[in-house]
């Protein structure tokens, strides 16, 4: 199965429940106010958040206004563009270091450890050497999952007994990565609650430590939000932000949710790039994020 294709399947719920009326609402042949009121209407309904919500309502009325579009055909790949250009990165991630660090973050239960092991599935399949380290020792089945995952996709794994400094064991694993020319580290974190400040203020030392193992390291912090949730996840998110200077997120259970939409207003409201989206449960199950391919998929209306 293509990307797309396995894309579309994860988007399924949202475009059901959503999408399709906007793909249906976009059928006019004559574009007017009451046509944009209701894709206002259709996008919240999405859970997009309502004030993007509005503005790319705006932004397509001043489109369709500058480009002189007439009829709905001609105003849904006008749409869909605007759609692709919000979601649209501005830089790639950074993996040019020896290593490239990634530091996974996020509260419990959004599926973090699963995205570790599929992240260190994706770069294995790509010919990259891949180092989990077990930076989660509040609970010693934490190390214990995260081995178990790291033995199904044939990676190493550095980690120490219950109760150890995170710190140290992220440190080992990119002193130890640079030893052996390791391509990429992946690290695990525990599943901070938002509110706990101490915690917080771990998550922080956990970021700096990555330079004092290895100045050629590059890091990137990727913040896991459950799809499932919604504009929830990213009402969870902003302080995670400002303790591990996130640099993107991986949103999970995309194929499980009917709000979807809360993707688009992610990169807004977060100031941050989708990298990765989950739209299954298999290995191969977890995507680099393409904006064009979701916009596109999300108007993809089945037979």
């Amino acid at each position: 199965m293509g990307l797309f294709e396995k894309l579309g399947l994860g988007l399924k719920k949202t475009r059901t429940a959503s999408f399709d009326s906007i793909s249906d609402l976009m059928q006019a042949e004559k574009i007017t106010d009451e046509f944009y009121d209701e894709l206002t209407e259709q996008l919240i309904l999405a859970d997009t958040g309502a004030d993007v919500a509005e503005e790319l309502t705006e932004q397509l009325r001043e489109k369709a206004r500058h480009e002189k579009l007439k009829n709905g055909a001609e105003t849904l790949q006008a749409f869909k563009q605007l759609i692709a250009d919000h979601l649209q990165a501005d830089a790639p991630m950074d993996l040019s270091g020896s290593p490239a660090v990634i530091l996974v973050i996020g509260v419990n239960g959004v599926g973090k450890t699963t995205s570790i092991a599929k992240l260190a599935h994706l770069y294995k399949e790509q010919g990259k050497k891949v180092l989990l380290a077990a930076g989660d020792t509040f609970r010693a089945a934490a190390t214990e999952q995260l081995c178990t995952w790291a033995e199904r996709v044939g990676v190493p794994v550095v980690k120490a007994g219950e109760g150890a400094d995170p710190s140290s064991v992220i440190f080992d694993a990119v002193t130890s990565a640079a030893a052996r020319g390791t391509d990429i580290v992946i690290c695990d974190t525990a599943g901070r609650l938002h509110n706990k400040k101490n915690l917080m203020a771990e998550l922080t030392k956990v970021h700096r430590v990555v330079s004092k193992a290895c100045d050629r390291a590059s890091l990137e912090s990727l913040l896991v939000l459950d799809a499932v949730t919604g504009q929830n996840a990213i009402a969870q998110a902003s302080e995670f932000i400002e303790a591990a200077e996130a640099t993107g997120i991986i949103l999970t259970k995309l194929d499980g949710t009917a709000k979807g939409g809360s993707v688009i207003s992610v990169k807004q409201k977060l100031g941050l790039p989708v990298r990765y989206v989950g739209v299954g449960e298999g290995m191969d199950d977890l995507m680099a994020f393409d904006a064009q391919a979701f916009a596109d998929a999300l108007f993809n209306k089945e037979d």
